[in-house]
């Protein structure tokens, strides 16, 4: 009888073992998600992974306008007179991190802080014309001194 229950007991530590194993490989095999970037417009938010994101080391000079000019995955409407909150995780925003707007440098010096508000006029609006433009693609760009080591895209959207 003692038999049969040290034998019970070990057929589960086995599984229990295999299970463990199993899902160690299982997680093993998962990629480290990128940090988040997120924008937020009254009440709605969209938070996108990057675009390009090479754990925090510098993105090839050659790969860096291909990332400024990949589409954005994510949109979200605003109006003129609306608010844009952006937000980046600690780690971003340690190393810093500056606006593009369609591709081109917005920014000279890079914030350091997780969290800015700015206008929505700001990116809808041309500094020639005057006129608003119906959308806007903004990329959040981590930098590490002159290299740049990631890009999330937001589209802003015009509401009509």
């Amino acid at each position: 009888m003692t038999v049969a229950f040290s034998s019970g007991k070990a057929r589960r530590a086995a599984v229990a073992l295999g299970a463990v194993s199993a899902g160690l490989l299982v997680l093993s095999a998962c990629d480290k998600p990128t940090p988040l970037a997120t924008v937020t417009v009254g009440s709605e938010s969209v938070s996108t992974e990057a675009t390009c994101y090479n754990d925090g080391e510098a993105i090839k000079q050659s790969e860096i306008q291909g990332c400024l000019n990949k589409k954005a995955g994510k949109t979200i409407k605003v109006a003129m007179d609306d608010r844009i909150r952006f937000g980046v995780e600690p780690e971003i925003a340690e190393k810093g991190w500056t606006l593009f707007i369609g591709g081109q440098q917005a920014e000279q010096e890079p914030y350091h802080k997780t969290y800015r508000t700015i206008p929505a006029n700001a990116f809808l609006s041309s500094q020639q014309t005057g006129e608003s433009a119906a959308n806007a693609q903004i990329s959040i760009v981590e930098t590490s001194g002159k290299k740049l080591t990631g890009v999330w895209h937001v589209e802003l959207v015009k509401e009509s």
